[in-house]
């Protein structure tokens, strides 16, 4: 009997891991079988490998080239937010903490500092391949963000910027408790919120350089051959893993069925 030799990992550099699969298929053994400690992290998937792990606002300021004044504006937009929803969150609403109110503006497709995870790599895949791409044979991505890690570093960041009067560089692990979003709950969700103008990769080099024994961050490109897209789909849809169960609303109701309508055996 011949003896398997199991291929090695690709190195961490700078506390980050970039794993590049041969196939979609490899995901499952990856997760399953060679990412340590998996209940640690938590995921998120990106149509395209070649984008920035950044938020929604921070895409909005370098579009509107208002970086340079990027703290003002996003105190000035989250100020117009809490002022638009009033009297829009039924009676007796509870009061909301700025890192709460920036996760209801978030569920409603407002430009936040908040980037949305969740605790299943499947999910994150969903995610991932949910869009079709417009370029031919292109990769996706999958982000794992190790929690311990990231608490641990921003702890100590914290620590050493203590009498500094700007927010420390930390990149903070949220789990809103709020009842005005069960999307959280149905996807596994929270969120990570960063500094504005600095992405998730670039935070992780930074604080994370020279480290070369845990990957804080793991990178896993996903290829994309013809008609990988849908076969992933209906794999996840077996595993209940959709817009009807991740999405319990009426939105997610109607998008699995246009799912189904145009996946063949969806």
């Amino acid at each position: 009997m011949v003896k398997r030799v199991k291929a090695p990992l690709p190195p961490i550099v700078n506390g980050i891991r970039l794993v590049p699969l041969l196939s979609w298929r490899e995901f499952f053994s990856f997760i399953n079988g060679k990412l340590r400690n998996p209940q640690e992290y938590i995921f998120r998937g990106q149509r395209k490998s070649s984008w920035k792990v950044e938020s929604s606002l921070d895409r909005v300021l370098r579009d509107t080239g208002k970086q340079a004044e990027a703290a003002r504006v996003a105190r000035r937009h989250l100020h117009e937010f809490r002022l638009a929803i009033r009297g829009r969150r039924g009676a007796n609403p509870q009061s909301l903490t700025e890192n709460k109110r920036w996760a209801l503006g978030q569920h409603y497709g407002l430009s936040t500092p908040l980037l949305d995870w969740t605790e299943s790599p499947f999910v994150a895949l969903y995610f991932a391949f949910e869009e079709p791409n417009s370029r031919r044979r292109p990769a996706r991505a999958v982000f794992a963000l190790s929690q311990p890690l990231v608490r641990s570093k921003s702890m100590k960041i914290s620590q050493e910027q203590l009498d500094s009067a700007a927010r420390a560089d930390i990149l903070e692990i949220i789990r809103p408790m709020t009842d005005e979003n069960a999307r959280l709950v149905s996807q596994g969700g929270l969120f990570t919120k960063g500094t504005i103008g600095i992405d998730i990769e670039r935070w992780v080099r930074t604080h994370f350089a020279g480290s070369s024994k845990y990957a804080a961050l793991v990178k896993i490109v996903v290829p994309e051959e013809e008609g990988d897209r849908l076969e992933i789909l209906r794999t996840l849809n077996r595993m209940n893993i959709n817009h009807r169960s991740l999405f319990p609303d009426i939105t997610g109701s109607a998008k699995f069925c246009n799912m189904r309508l145009t996946v063949t055996g969806y």
